[in-house]
């Protein structure tokens, strides 16, 4: 058997790289080598996995700084490999655009050379094209979600056969000569699912449901002649069942695996040797190393190192955490700066993260027909219309009254305007930047009367920036201690240390140049700048250093963290940062609470104090704000919410979100949020913006109106004629012009959301 060696370089020495071309009759990736750079050595490490997987041949075709093109010639005969392939690439956070040309064996990606050497990148990629041939590495669900789409278009052949129908009823009606059998047997086909669905509620829910009735109206009318009445209402029905199968809330398939989140690649130290292997080989007790930039991928304790840890997405904790030896890492979180070895202890789905998401794939799947009081009405008149045809014709032995009683039914209205007004209630909101993915959330916007707001990246903007610039001497402007504390931070990779940058960029300082600095993890920076030795960082740091800090005063706002500036030896001002509010948080907050009504709630993994004072900025009661809470945490204060009777909504956009999203009656998102996120939530706002929340509660509460109205409509009109048909006789062309009347009525008033709008964007621009 030949053997195939495919290197990869380390991410402390890509320039050790040698990216080999394998062509070979059976390929088995013996080996995954790599030329590491240690403390102390240079060395070549090996680690041996039997793996047997199909042969793949791959040569670079062009590479330029940020952009590669490969030639893999398997991707012209191969479309599963490609499509795996393609899986992969795009579930690898490194690259920022993938294309695939599978009649030209091409492949090109683009990537950040900001956040990976061209050498790394080159080694990766030739990982991932060898690893696409094994199935087994792949996300669990990315086979099933590759013909998701086509299923979903086979699904509903009774819209095309219903949308034939009414084309051959208006021709009739016009004048065209449409055979009478071919217009009839098209209307038979189109009414077969109805059929089933009757069936259906006769075998499993021993009622006659709407289904029924909505089949005895099509059959009596087809069989009076009138084909354009039932092609249309089998139209609309089968266009309101459409909304609701496309609009199915997270379904298993949906379900992210919480591996599709991180790097397809880990390094782990085995018997001495540095080795990279693929995520699932990756078991408790194997030590994991992790590099600047790189995702934390199982749950452990930190054996060596120490490192700054960004754990916003697990936590909510806006900033970084320095974390060292003895001290516990959880999965999905990101080592900012530092490498650290880490003793596995729980991986895969086992991870905090992985039971996250296995919450949120346990949360209930809701239906998401929009059930209410109209639909009960609706069905709960059915049984009693059919005995009143029924009556009528013994009584009168007149089959033409007693068609005209079964005409006049409440259902048919009702079956097609609530699908109406909630498919233009759904354009509306689309038009406006709203995503709302199914009739059922609509309906729950319209209900909700509690809202419960992650805070970081939600309330807040999820990232830190600076707020205030002090000078503790009248002699130094707060300007020269904001150019000196950004020229000690340049080029650093803290966060807080990108704020200083940016915001000296915003203020249009003059940076000055730095010469000699020493970084220390987790405390602050000695710099030499303009001749002076400068110290920033924190208060810890500075007193190590043997500052004097008597200048403090202890007044900080206490939702504000602050880094300290000193020049030769003194104290002199100091650079306030928070994770700053939206610009719109206080005033969504305070719409919700006092003209909606709505009780709020916040819920954050952050620390206690800054909970309380970000809380305390927005008017949210103490009572209402739940702090330190990790993702089931979350679940569980929304679940505990639901069962005291309130209607849900919660507001959040990370991983940490996710298990809370699954579990509340309407869950929102940002487009900008995870993919787990956006993927679980119900609602997404476009364009990222908390007034989009109002415009979706205005939006479902207008809805619901409109079908109140609708039922009206629907409800008034037929019940007269009823009652006039039953006690006096009624032509059955009448019955079915005023059934017919009140459902088109009912359906233009549902359409209300769009015509408004297109009526607004007609004016004129001077009015």
């Amino acid at each position: 058997m030949a053997k195939t060696t495919v290197q990869l370089a380390s991410p402390v020495a890509p320039q050790s790289l040698e990216v080999v071309e394998v062509q070979n009759e059976e390929a088995s990736v013996t080996s995954i080598a790599a030329y590491q750079t240690d403390e102390k050595q240079l060395g070549k490490v090996t680690a041996t996995t039997t793996k047997q997987i199909p042969p793949v041949t791959y040569s670079i075709v062009h590479a330029v700084p940020g952009r590669l093109r490969w030639r893999v010639p398997r991707l012209r005969y191969d479309a599963d490999y490609a499509q795996r392939l393609l899986a992969l690439l795009e579930a690898d956070t490194l690259m920022t655009n993938v294309r695939i040309k599978p009649a030209a064996a091409s492949l090109v990606v683009t990537y950040k050379v900001s956040t990976i050497t061209d050498a790394k990148m080159r080694s990766r990629l030739a990982c991932l094209i060898v690893a696409a041939s094994d199935l087994d590495i792949l996300p669990l669900n990315t086979k099933h979600s590759l013909a998701t789409a086509d299923e979903a278009e086979k699904s509903r052949p009774g819209l095309q056969l219903s949308m034939l129908a009414t084309g051959l009823a208006v021709l009739g009606g016009l004048g065209v000569s449409i055979p009478p059998m071919l217009t009839t047997g098209t209307i038979a086909l189109a009414t077969l699912p109805v059929v089933q669905r009757a069936l259906a509620g006769i075998v499993t829910q021993r009622k006659l449901t709407i289904d029924f009735l909505d089949f005895i109206a099509i059959a009596i009318t087809t069989v009076q002649g009138q084909f354009l009445t039932p092609a249309l209402m089998l139209s609309l029905i089968e266009i309101g069942e459409n909304i609701r199968d496309r609009t199915a809330r997270a379904s298993k398939m949906q379900t992210l695996d919480l591996l599709n989140s991180l790097g397809q690649f880990v390094w782990v130290e085995r018997d001495g040797e540095k080795v990279q292997i693929p995520i699932q080989q990756v078991k408790p007790g194997d030590t994991v190393i992790v590099y600047p930039g790189e995702q934390v991928p199982i749950d452990g304790s930190i054996i060596k190192g120490k490192a700054l840890l960004d754990e916003q997405k697990l936590t909510g904790e806006s900033v970084p955490i320095l974390k060292t030896k003895g001290q516990a890492v959880f999965a999905s979180t990101l080592v900012r700066e530092g490498r650290i070895y880490i003793l596995a202890e729980r991986v895969g789905n086992d991870t905090r993260a992985g039971q996250s998401i296995k919450l949120m794939a346990d949360a209930p799947v809701h239906d998401t027909r929009m059930e209410n009081y109209a639909i009960k009405f609706a069905e709960k008149a059915v049984l009693p219309t059919l005995l009143l045809g029924t009556a009528v014709f013994a009584l009168t032995r007149n089959p033409a009254r007693a068609a005209s009683v079964l005409s006049l039914d409440f259902a048919t209205g009702i079956r097609v305007s609530i699908p109406t007004t909630v498919l233009a209630a759904l354009s509306y909101a689309a038009r406006q930047g709203i995503l709302i993915r199914s009739g059922r959330a609509l309906e729950q916007l319209a209900e909700v009367d509690t809202v419960v707001f992650d805070k970081t990246g939600t309330l807040t903007q999820g990232e830190v920036s600076v707020i205030a610039v002090e000078s503790y001497h009248p002699e130094i402007g707060s300007d020269r201690i904001l150019a000196i504390a950004a020229a000690a931070e340049q080029r650093l990779t803290h966060p807080v240390a990108e704020a200083v940058i940016r915001y000296a960029e915003a203020q249009k300082v003059a940076i000055p140049s730095r010469s000699k600095w020493d970084y220390q993890l987790g405390l602050g920076v000695k710099a030499e700048i303009d001749g002076e030795t400068v110290y920033v960082g924190s208060e810890r740091f500075l007193r190590q250093q043997e500052i004097n800090m008597e200048p403090l005063n202890g007044n900080g706002s206490k939702a504000t963290s602050v880094i300290y500036v000193a020049i030769n030896g003194q104290l002199q001002g100091r650079i306030k940062y928070s994770d700053i509010l939206r610009p719109e948080s206080r005033e969504v907050i305070s719409q919700l609470m006092t003209v909606d009504g709505v009780e709020v709630h916040m819920l954050t993994g952050d620390n206690k104090r800054t909970a309380q004072a970000v809380a305390t900025e927005l008017g949210i009661a103490p009572s209402h704000t739940h702090a330190e809470a990790f993702p089931e945490q979350k679940a569980t204060v929304v679940r505990q919410l639901h069962e005291q009777g309130k209607t849900v909504a919660f507001v959040g956009d990370g991983i940490n979100d996710s298990p809370a999203l699954a579990y509340a009656d309407v869950s929102i998102s940002f487009a900008h949020g995870s993919e787990i996120a956006r993927e679980t939530a119900d609602v997404v706002l476009m364009e990222n913006d908390l007034h989009g929340i109002l415009e979706a509660i205005a939006i479902a509460r207008q809805a619901k109106h409109l079908i109140r109205q609708n039922t009206s409509i629907v409800a008034l009109p037929n019940l007269a004629a009823l009652m006039v048909a039953t006690l006096f006789g009624l032509n059955p062309l009448a019955a079915t012009v005023v059934n017919n009347g009140s459902t088109i009525v009912a359906g233009v008033n549902g359409l209300r959301p769009i015509l408004k709008h297109s009526a607004k964007k007609a004016l004129p621009s001077g009015r």
